[in-house]
Formats: C-alpha cells, sequence, structure tokens
C-alpha cells in the first residue's frame, strides 16, 4: 500500500539565481532580444510552441535551476500540456507519451545542454554584491 499523497495549495516564489535586470540590464535586454529572435525563428520552422516548453523545461531541469523550471512549466500548462507528461519529462526515454518528433527535440536537447553548474547560490550571492558595490577610487 502506498501512502497517500501530499498535496499543498501554497504558492511559492522561487528565487532567481541572479536577478541579471538588477545587476546587468543591458546583458537582460540582450537576452530578451536573443530569445524573441530565437523564438521567431522557430517559428518560421513550425517548431511548434509545445514542444519548444517542453524543450525548456528539460534544458532547465539539466541546468537545475528551479526559476526555470517553474516558469516553463507554468508556461507549457497554459497552452494545453498535461500534467502527466511534464510529470515524466524527466524520464522521456521511458515513457511512451512522447512523438518520435519530441524524442528527437529532446534528445538534441540533451545532447547540447550543458549540466548543473557548479557555482553554488552563495557565490553567486557573494559575486552579485561585489558587482553592485561601487568601486573605490585609487588615492
Amino acid at each position: 500500500m502506498f501512502p497517500a499523497m501530499t498535496t499543498t495549495q501554497e504558492h511559492h516564489e522561487i528565487p532567481v539565481r541572479l536577478d541579471f535586470d538588477a545587476h546587468a540590464a543591458d546583458f537582460a535586454r540582450a537576452m530578451a532580444h536573443l530569445d524573441h529572435a530565437a523564438t521567431k525563428q522557430l517559428d518560421k520552422v513550425e517548431f511548434d510552441p509545445p514542444l519548444r516548453e517542453l524543450v525548456r523545461i528539460r534544458a532547465s531541469q539539466i541546468n537545475g535551476c528551479a526559476y526555470c523550471i517553474d516558469m516553463h512549466t507554468k508556461d507549457a500548462r497554459a497552452i494545453g500540456e498535461t500534467e502527466q507528461r511534464l510529470y515524466a519529462l524527466s524520464a522521456w526515454r521511458e515513457t511512451p507519451f512522447f512523438t518520435e518528433r519530441e524524442r528527437a527535440a529532446l534528445a538534441f536537447t540533451e545532447s547540447v545542454t550543458c549540466s548543473r553548474p557548479t557555482t553554488s547560490r552563495r557565490t553567486l550571492t557573494r559575486r552579485s554584491r561585489s558587482t553592485s558595490a561601487k568601486p573605490k577610487s585609487p588615492r
């Protein structure tokens, strides 16, 4: 017998690893522009939005980015992705839920996505503080 599933109705905000908008606004704008341009190109080749979100989620899982996983799973649900497929995404090879086209896209995503960064949240916080401080002028 399995224990009862725990559910929660609480809403938790996932913290961003590094707030580029606050610490590197020009970089954040450039990344947003790149994302928009990439999305336009994917639309041109009929790379459908649900698959796009699956790819983004899988890359975020590999990178270990909770903020991105949260964002992309919400986006995927908003365009009709099922809970079952979202839950099974990290084990997509072992499930019958994905088409051959989706499997090819997920395999490619895994082949080009870097594994989880070794930079800790503490290191990022320390780095963020040091770059936001004004440099001292030499005497």
